[in-house]
């Protein structure tokens, strides 16, 4: 009997608990009849207890009540917080963007603009895939320094926008990487070029370089010869451009290696062409 008195009392205490908890959270939220006053506090509540899934749906009710007023747009910049909290990034910035649109001089213009630009890169994927996102949060980046540009998070945005850059080069790169893999020369050329000319800052713009003398080295080995010198012409070329955007490059030594190769090679061409014109000359002063 004392163990079943005892298992009973456990129960009824366990009841108890929940139910208390139950009417707490019940009186979180939001009541027909409930002031907007009331509905914002009760949303903040949410907000401020990290609930951030309930708190989105009680700011929700308030901008549904209380659009127009104070309390609706701070309740349109929490609901973006909240979807923010929540990792849930696509509506966040979407929420951002909805209060800046429709509060341009809201006090929390500035920070929501930073955490559209940021939600973005949040939702920027891996090199590979498709990089949407990535060139959204550049562009939305780029917004945020020119309107704020004394802001203390100028800085913290250029980075940001280096490293997606540094992505999207990545990208091209191995686009370039690929054609050359599958022996498709000039599609590979045209690939380090644009890695070279749009992103030029980053490191996929040095190898581009590199890669390239190298890719019209092979091209020129195996073109026929009335091709060879142009193409190993170019790999000198390419060289030089190498030498006069990163005179410091930490891929000069194998940017040299590559020219050197171009260069004995052009030098061939030209021995063997005055060898011919030598042939041809002996051969008709012979028949004369």
């Amino acid at each position: 009997m004392n163990k079943i008195s005892t298992h009973l009392s456990k129960l009824s205490v366990l009841f108890l608990i929940l139910f208390v908890v139950s009417s707490c959270k019940n009186e979180a939220l939001i009541k027909p009849g409930d002031s907007l006053q009331t509905a914002y506090e009760k949303a903040m509540q949410l907000y401020e207890s990290e609930r951030y899934g309930e708190s989105a749906d009680a700011f929700e009710t308030v901008i549904e009540i209380g659009r127009g007023t104070d309390y609706g747009q701070r309740a349109q910049y929490y609901l973006a917080q909240s979807y923010f909290n929540n990792d849930r990034y696509l509506l966040a910035a979407s929420e951002y963007e909805r209060y800046m649109s429709l509060y341009p001089q809201g006090q929390n213009r500035q920070d929501a603009q930073f955490k559209e630009a940021y939600c973005y890169y949040q939702l920027s994927p891996r090199y590979k895939l498709d990089q949407s996102y990535t060139r959204q949060a550049i562009e939305k980046f780029r917004l945020y320094n020119s309107r704020y540009a004394s802001s203390q998070k100028v800085q913290e945005a250029s980075q940001y926008i280096s490293e997606m850059r540094g992505k999207l080069a990545k990208k091209l790169y191995y686009a370039a990487d690929l054609y050359m893999r599958t022996d498709q020369y000039e599609a590979a050329i045209t690939y380090y070029d644009l890695t070279i000319d749009n992103y030029p800052e980053t490191d996929w713009a040095q190898r581009s370089l590199v890669d390239e003398i190298q890719a019209y080295n092979t091209y020129a080995g195996r073109s026929v010869q009335s091709k060879q010198q142009e193409r190993y012409q170019k790999a000198v070329d390419t060289y030089e451009k190498f030498v006069q955007l990163f005179p410091e490059g930490e891929y000069r030594q194998q940017a040299e290696q590559y020219v050197d190769e171009a260069r004995t090679a052009l030098a061939d061409l030209g021995d063997s062409s005055q060898a011919q014109q030598s042939t041809v000359s002996a051969s008709s002063n012979s028949s004369e």
